[in-house]
């Protein structure tokens, strides 16, 4: 009879360890099943599929902090494009300007006042002049928010006459804000000023 008990008692501390042995490799089993599970879905999250020619392209997609001053050198450049390069056409000019109001805050919107009382934008059009931009550098600041930065470039004015050709130097500062159809990169010009624009050379025709 005392045999027997031990036995039993062997047998019961025998199937004791299984069951915590077997306990401990599902828990082990279903912490490895949930970290897979997160990891397929982080993996999933960072895949950008894009239709292009009727095909369906994988792009990874990564932090914007990783394409920051990218996307700050774009607002800006897109940004002095529309506001510079300027056709003698009133619509086409109203439109440009529309387009660069959305991508900077009031103190552009004050420039632009100013001019339109100089009947500027009213001598492009009845001079036949045509303004284009052309880019040189963009210097950024990203170390403090919001961004400062320096634009570098020249204006091409063109006229019945002559072609004069200026230095253009602005800067400003660029804060985030909510992205749209109009203001793409989600951010905003602001405290923008000229800080020089001089003639550098005059060509006669």
């Amino acid at each position: 009879m005392f045999k027997q008990l031990q036995h039993l008692e062997t047998a019961f501390q025998y199937v004791k360890r299984l069951s915590f042995a077997a306990l401990g490799l599902s828990f082990l089993l279903m912490l490895y099943a949930v970290w897979t599970v997160r990891q397929s879905a982080e993996e999933s999250a960072s895949k950008v599929y894009v239709l292009a020619w009727d095909k369906l392209l994988e792009a990874q997609a990564s932090p914007r902090a990783a394409f920051l001053d990218v996307e700050l050198r774009d607002h800006i450049r897109m940004f002095h494009h529309h506001f510079f390069s300027l056709s003698p056409d009133e619509k086409a000019i109203n439109r440009q300007l529309e387009k660069a109001l959305y991508l900077a805050d009031r103190s552009a919107k004050e420039t632009i006042d100013n001019l339109r009382e100089k009947g500027y934008y009213s001598q492009l059009v009845a001079s036949n002049i045509q303004q284009e931009l052309i880019p040189d550098s963009v210097v950024l600041d990203t170390s403090v928010y919001p961004y400062h930065f320096s634009y570098f470039g020249k204006q091409r004015i063109e006229r019945s006459s002559s072609i004069v050709i200026r230095s253009l130097i602005t800067e400003g500062r660029l804060r985030e804000v909510q992205k749209s159809d109009n203001n793409p990169h989600g951010f905003l010009i602001q405290n923008w000023k000229t800080i020089e624009n001089l003639d550098l050379e005059v060509i006669k025709r």
